[in-house]
């Protein structure tokens, strides 16, 4: 009778095992557990991270079956991953250039395409700074500079800013002048190069760097830890148009692309805007 039971036990533990080892249909298919949940990824500038974290939060709270997942860096350098073939749903861009160029690739879903934001560059320092700079008229007085490279929109901005101001030689293309060249023209002061904005906040608060250039947008809530010492026009360092798109995925599924669609209207609704707006964003955008 033992030896019977113990026979019966074993063959029941060999068909849980089978199940749970994936005996099923979808499991030899590929197909993920309908419970796993659709992901979509958002490729973002680094000036947009606190904002869609905030509406990431929001978005997955009201759509629980889908996750959300950003990955913030430079445009440039989003716009290099995305041409080389890493997986990417929704491209937000703190430069039409960077978007223009995947258009140009095929790699942005026709019609998706929309412009969101405008920013504005500012000069920033330490709260307690004794800096003798007031703004980019005489930012070479400054002890050292945190400037983001000619390849990173704000680095950009930057150059097309002091061409305007008769600092920097003009150039048919901005970005193209050297983190050296734009010392040199400064009287030769000590710039340390970053590859994108948010390490160019972080150079000025931990005091790296006396001074550097930025966006208004990532002030918000470093009150504490930046001072602005100058808000640059608009008519001097130029709009800073932010356009959003859906981009072609070739590996996401039906799923993914139409949850992708639905991310995109998310981060361009009413709602979202006016978290923009919280953010210092300019949402007035022609």
């Amino acid at each position: 009778m033992k030896k019977t039971l113990l026979v019966l036990l074993t063959c029941l533990a060999m068909v849980f095992a089978f199940t749970a080892c994936g005996g099923s249909e979808n499991s030899e298919s590929g197909d993920a557990p309908a419970d796993e949940g659709t992901e979509v990824i958002v490729f973002a500038a680094a000036s947009m991270q606190s904002s869609l974290e905030e509406l990431e939060a929001s978005f997955e709270e009201a759509n629980p079956g889908v996750d959300v997942v950003l990955n913030c860096d430079s445009s440039g350098t989003l716009q290099e991953q995305i041409m080389e073939g890493a997986p990417c749903d929704i491209f937000f861009s703190a430069a039409q250039k960077n978007m223009d160029e995947l258009e140009a690739e095929g790699l942005v879903v026709e019609g998706t395409r929309s412009n969101v934001l405008n920013n504005q560059l500012v000069v920033i320092t330490q709260p307690d700074s004794e800096t003798k700079v007031t703004g980019l008229e005489n930012l070479g007085d400054a002890a050292s500079i945190a400037l983001a490279d000619g390849s990173v929109p704000v680095g950009k901005y930057t150059r097309r800013a002091l061409i305007n101001l008769g600092v920097l030689e003009e150039v048919e293309d901005p970005a193209t002048i050297t983190t050296q060249q734009v010392s040199d023209a400064l009287g030769g002061v000590e710039i340390s190069e970053q590859g994108n904005v948010s390490k160019v906040l972080a150079a000025v608060e931990e005091a790296s760097s006396e001074v550097g250039t930025v966006y208004l947008s990532d002030t918000y809530g470093q009150e504490n830890k930046v001072k602005i010492l100058q808000t640059v026009s608009y008519d001097v360092a130029g709009d800073i148009i932010y356009p959003i798109a859906q981009i072609v995925n070739k590996d996401a599924g039906d799923a993914e692309t139409e949850a992708a669609a639905n991310v995109l209207a998310y981060l361009t609704d009413d709602n979202a805007k006016s978290i923009y707006k919280t953010h210092l964003f300019d949402i007035d955008v022609e």
